[in-house]
């Protein structure tokens, strides 16, 4: 059942976008140091060595894990296996700034998600609030020039994030619907842990067919070490714990307007680290895709 939206709720809401908005800029720095799939796997990797402490229980032989195993292959399959890595896939073709721009579309494939699998209604104004948004995204994609739209010049990195962002609203929607054992579902690590088991065989899957079919190299350094802790620790543990908490304390709809927030930050990082300075037209995107939330969420 979900919650008001508290300070404290906020707080966890707004967590996840800022760690996210320097997981995008992260991505865009070391994209050719690693390759995407083997980044998002190594990412991983490290969260599930970070969380081992705090959650090995969940792996025993007798654990309420494995009974779920279907539900937590899912899971991982879509927070931990797909979305990052695609994301990381669209950056090497497009900024920070696009990436999280086109994502903030999350709140637009939330309603549709939820109206096609999970039975939920979509009144007038959500549509209306949906068109809004989807604007937004569409002025991100014809780069402010509406011609562009007609000739269809998309970089594969549009199409990739586009393709993630469904992913994870689906990946919200299974959070708000929790139907695994309270054991696991009511101690955060075990939680993710659980989802980590299942993500790991998934992105270790994706980054071996990359290495088979790529000319993949790794150029390890400080900098690839430091980016790799950061994407293990904060965009992974502390981001995935306080989205789950906000999310089934208020349901994926309204948190989905929070990471609206993601853009925002990711300008600010990009224009600080990356010397990426945005453009007028995402300006108005971003105004587009947030008033569209706005719309939908009113009462």
């Amino acid at each position: 059942m979900t919650q008001g939206l508290t300070p404290r709720t906020t707080l966890l809401l707004v967590v996840p976008p800022l760690l996210w908005a320097g997981n995008a800029v992260v991505g865009r720095l070391v994209a050719g140091l690693v390759p995407p799939m083997t980044l998002n796997f190594l990412r991983w990797a490290l969260a599930f060595v970070i969380l081992l402490p705090l959650a090995h229980r969940v792996l025993q032989r007798g654990s309420a894990l494995w009974p779920s195993w279907k539900r937590f292959s899912l899971l991982g399959l879509l927070g931990v296996g797909c979305y990052n890595a695609l994301q990381y896939l669209a950056l090497k073709t497009s900024t920070p700034l696009n990436v999280t721009l086109v994502a903030s579309s999350v709140p637009l494939w939330m309603l549709a998600i939820g109206w096609l699998c999970f039975g939920q209604r979509v009144s007038r104004q959500q549509l209306a609030g949906a068109s809004l948004s989807m604007a937004g995204v569409l002025v991100v994609l014809s780069r402010g020039q509406w011609a562009m739209l007609a000739e269809i010049r998309l970089v594969p990195g549009d199409l990739y994030v586009l393709l993630a962002t469904l992913a994870w609203a689906f990946y919200s929607w299974l959070l708000s619907q929790p139907k695994e054992p309270a054991e696991i579902r009511d101690d955060w690590a075990a939680f993710l842990m659980a989802q980590i088991v299942f993500g790991l065989g998934w992105s270790g899957f994706f980054s071996a067919g990359e290495w088979a079919l790529t000319d993949a190299h790794i150029s390890w350094g400080w900098p690839l070490a430091t980016a790799l802790l950061y994407v293990a620790v904060g965009p992974a543990v502390i981001a995935y714990r306080c989205w789950g908490m906000g999310v089934q304390r208020v349901g994926p709809a309204i948190a989905g307007f929070f990471s609206n927030l993601t853009p925002l930050f990711a300008a600010l990082l990009s224009a600080a680290f990356l010397g990426e300075l945005p453009h007028l037209y995402h300006a108005l995107a971003f105004l587009l895709i947030v008033g569209g939330i706005v719309v939908s969420a009113r009462r």
